[in-house]
């Protein structure tokens, strides 16, 4: 119940995901906001799909509404979440960056109440070029909401956690907690 940054390791199919998003969905019931609340950053558009549907049938009797944004996605669906946004974003760090250079006027009312970055296969973005594009839009996702980000990361495959701990909150203030699953 704390605001520290998380990072979770456990098997595949042993429920990440909802581990992550249940107590998100409960506090944005809560308290509800316009705006982006969370951002979940997978490495894959087909991870994003996959998900996009584990997560909106999570969120489905909330009517909290989830958007998933990357080259697939319809511009129509993009254009609701630009003018209109609110909930949970499913996006690639591509896609982020593409929105951060194509729609700039629309950064501050889409990311001002963002409370939220899940970082899905966390270890695909360590050690790599990707990675460090990763961690510079956090920072700057961190410039425009208007509190600090909680960051969580998401693993069945870390080898050392407490340094992975350490590369996602590498530049931020918080501390991290690792949960993991024996």
């Amino acid at each position: 119940n704390n605001e520290n940054h998380l990072v979770i390791s456990a098997s595949t199919a042993s429920g990440k995901t909802e581990a992550a998003f249940l107590p998100i969905v409960s506090e944005m019931l809560k308290n509800p906001v316009t705006g982006i609340n969370t951002i979940y950053i997978g490495p894959l558009k087909a991870l994003i799909n996959d998900q996009f549907r584990r997560v909106e049938e999570l969120c489905q009797r909330s009517e909290i509404p989830v958007h998933k944004w990357h080259g697939d996605v319809l511009a129509g669906k993009k254009k609701v979440i630009k003018t209109s946004p609110k909930g949970i974003l499913l996006i690639t760090p591509e896609s982020l960056e593409s929105i951060f250079i194509n729609h700039t006027s629309n950064l501050f009312k889409m990311f001002n109440n963002l409370k939220y970055v899940v970082i899905d296969e966390m270890h695909s973005f360590i050690g790599e070029e990707r990675g460090i594009h990763l961690k510079s839009l956090i920072l700057r996702l961190n410039k425009i909401a208007s509190q600090d980000l909680r960051l969580i990361g998401l693993s069945a495959t870390l080898g050392d956690m407490h340094k992975s701990g350490e590369w996602m909150t590498e530049n931020l203030e918080k501390p991290f907690e690792l949960i993991t699953d024996s």
